[in-house]
C-alpha cells in the first residue's frame, strides 16, 4: 500500500473534472440564495449531469431539502450535507477484497468488456499483491486479443510476477485449468485470471464464462473465489447495462471502477452503488501502478464535492 496522503492528493487531482462540474454548479447555485422549489430543482438536475442517475439524484435532493426548505444556505452546507448523504450510500459498499483464510491459490476472475481497462487493472492488481509480498501467477485469458497478451507480460516484468499464455485463439478454459494446476502445484497465493470482454456475441461469452468457472471447480470446488467486473467510469450511465449484462453472464462478487480521472462522470458510481447494492473493490484514477487502490467512501465522497479529505 503507497502512502496514503499521496493517494488522496491522486484521487482528487483524479476526480477533478467530476468535482469541478458539481462544485461550480453548486456555487453557481446557492450564492446569497435562499433554498426554494426552483433551486432544488436545479440542484437535481446538476446531480443527474454528474452520472449520478435521476433515481440517486432525486433521493439526494429530497433528503437534502427536508429541513432547510426556506431557508439561506450557503455553497458549503450543500456540498458537506451532499457528501455525507453520499457517504452513506457508498459506505455499504466500500468492501476491501480479502482472501479467504485457507484459500490457496485465491482464484480472481476478472470479467469486462473490452476497453475498460481489466488487463491493466490485473497487473495493478499484482502490484499489489506483490507489494505484500505474495506469490502471484497471471493467466492471459483473453486468447483472441494479442494485445491483451503483451500487456500482462509487461506488467509481470514489472510486478516481478509470472504469467500463463496459450496459444492464439485458444482455448480460454483449458488456460485457466491449466494456470491453477501451476498455482496449485507451485504454492502461489493468488491466481488472476484475464477473460475475453467481446459483448456483440452474449451467447458466447456466456459459454466462455461458464466453462472457465466449470473447469476451474474441477480442482477447486470453491474457485472461482472472486468474479470482479471492471467498469471504465468514462462510459457513464452504460456501465448499469454493462453490471446488468455480466450478472446473467457469470456470478459477480464485486465491482472495479476505472479511469476515473478520464471526464466528469465521477458520479456514476454513486448511482452503482445506490442501485446494485454491490461490493466496491478498488478504483483507479490514473495509469500508474499507484493509482488503483482499495475503494473509501468517505475520501472517494469528499473528492467529488471538491471538499478536504
Amino acid at each position: 500500500m503507497t502512502n496514503k496522503t499521496g493517494w488522496l492528493a491522486r484521487l482528487k487531482t483524479g476526480l477533478t473534472q467530476s468535482s469541478n462540474k458539481l462544485s461550480d454548479g453548486i456555487t453557481g447555485l446557492f450564492t446569497k440564495r435562499r433554498l426554494d422549489a426552483a433551486a432544488l430543482e436545479e440542484l437535481e438536475e446538476l446531480l443527474i449531469t454528474a452520472d449520478l442517475g435521476p433515481q440517486t439524484a432525486a433521493r439526494l435532493v429530497a433528503e437534502f431539502g427536508k429541513n432547510r426548505f426556506g431557508k439561506d444556505i450557503s455553497e458549503q452546507e450543500v456540498k458537506e450535507a451532499l457528501a455525507a448523504q453520499i457517504t452513506a450510500i457508498l459506505e455499504p459498499c466500500a468492501l476491501p477484497l480479502v482472501r479467504g483464510v485457507g484459500k490457496k491459490p485465491y482464484v480472481i476472475l476478472m470479467v469486462g468488456v473490452n476497453g475498460t481497462g481489466k488487463t491493466t487493472t490485473i497487473g495493478k492488481m499484482a502490484s499489489l499483491f506483490r507489494s505484500q509480498n505474495l506469490k502471484v501467477l497471471m493467466v492471459a485469458g483473453d486468447t483472441f486479443r494479442a494485445a491483451a497478451v503483451s500487456q500482462l507480460q509487461v506488467w509481470a516484468e514489472r510486478a516481478d510476477c509470472e504469467v500463463l499464455v496459450g496459444a492464439d485463439g485458444g482455448d480460454a478454459a483449458a488456460l485457466a485449468y491449466q494456470g491453477l494446476e501451476i498455482a496449485k502445484a507451485e504454492d502461489f497465493d493468488v491466481l488472476l485470471i484475464d477473460t475475453a470482454g467481446r459483448l456483440h456475441n452474449k451467447a458466447d461469452l456466456m459459454q466462455e464464462l461458464s466453462k472457465i468457472s466449470r473447469v476451474l471447480k474441477k480442482l477447486d470446488t470453491e474457485a472461482p473465489h472472486a468474479t470482479l467486473l471492471v467498469l471504465d467510469a468514462t462510459t457513464g450511465q452504460n456501465a448499469h447495462t454493462q453490471v446488468e449484462v455480466f450478472r446473467d453472464l457469470t456470478t459477480v462478487t464485486g465491482l472495479v471502477v476505472t479511469k476515473l480521472d478520464g471526464s466528469a462522470k465521477g458520479g456514476v458510481l454513486v448511482a452503482l452503488a445506490d442501485r446494485f447494492k454491490m461490493p466496491i473493490h478498488a478504483i483507479g484514477v490514473g495509469e500508474g501502478v499507484e493509482d488503483l487502490q482499495p475503494f473509501d467512501a468517505t475520501d472517494f465522497a469528499r473528492s467529488l464535492m471538491g471538499l478536504d479529505v
